[in-house]
């Protein structure tokens, strides 16, 4: 399976993920600011696109998922209990979609958003906003439908997976490099955390650092209802 992280600018991160044999592909979390880009690279690469995969309901930036459905006939794919509409492909943690030979689960791991979920495969774990790479942490749960407890209590699904897994987050600041969940469990502090409290401490901590998503009124409504505004302000 190959994995390519698409975005040139930014800190999210989007992940084409395909089987050079079958060609079949998948989009992780796309930005609608980059679909025309994303479906040039699947040209370019004589990729099928089958599926594109939001691992949340994201609020800072417009997921390029219904987009990208609707132009191409594939699969949107999110977690069944996710409030986004133009959803096509509903998973849980009974799923299992294939990509060209690859298994892909699930894992549903709310506290970012509730429809929070972890996306498998046998070399990469993709984990949108629940985790990030070392001091990165994991994302804010201040946002809608975010729970600090509930995100708490997610982290336990790490232990379910192999520690060789490559971590492809959905936000890294510049300069940071993927590493393994083996990694991370040494070098990531809220991994290594014993207690909810001291959970608690940093994410109020990281949250007044972070401030106000400033994307949040407009990107937020368009995911839920799968609809781009006429007017997108930083495009």
């Amino acid at each position: 399976m190959q994995m390519h992280q698409l975005n040139e600018s930014g800190w999210a991160k989007t992940y084409l993920i395909y089987d050079d044999k079958t060609k079949k592909s998948a989009i992780i979390d796309p930005v609608y600011d980059f679909v025309a880009d994303y479906l040039d690279k699947v040209e370019e690469l004589d990729l099928e696109l089958v599926m594109c995969i939001a691992t949340h309901t994201h609020a800072d930036h417009i997921t390029g998922c219904f987009t990208i459905s609707e132009a191409t006939n594939c699969d949107y794919v999110m977690w069944h209990s996710t409030p986004s509409l133009g959803v096509t492909k509903f998973v849980d943690e009974s799923s299992v979609l294939d990509l060209g030979g690859e298994q892909i689960k699930f894992y549903h791991v709310p506290g970012h958003t509730e429809d929070s979920m972890l996306v498998v495969t046998s070399s990469h774990v993709f984990t949108g906003d629940f985790l990030f790479t070392g001091d990165g942490g994991v994302g804010r749960d201040d946002l809608p439908s975010g729970r600090m407890q509930s995100h708490w209590d997610s982290l336990q699904v790490m232990h379910k997976l192999p520690g060789h897994l490559l971590v492809c987050s959905g936000h890294e600041a510049p300069g940071v490099k993927m590493q393994t969940l083996d990694w991370n469990k040494e070098h990531n502090p809220v991994l290594k955390m014993t207690t909810f409290e001291e959970y608690v401490s940093w994410q109020k901590n990281t949250t007044e650092q972070l401030g106000y998503v400033s994307k949040i009124k407009v990107a937020l409504p368009a995911n839920l209802f799968a609809e781009v505004p006429d007017d997108v302000p930083w495009l």
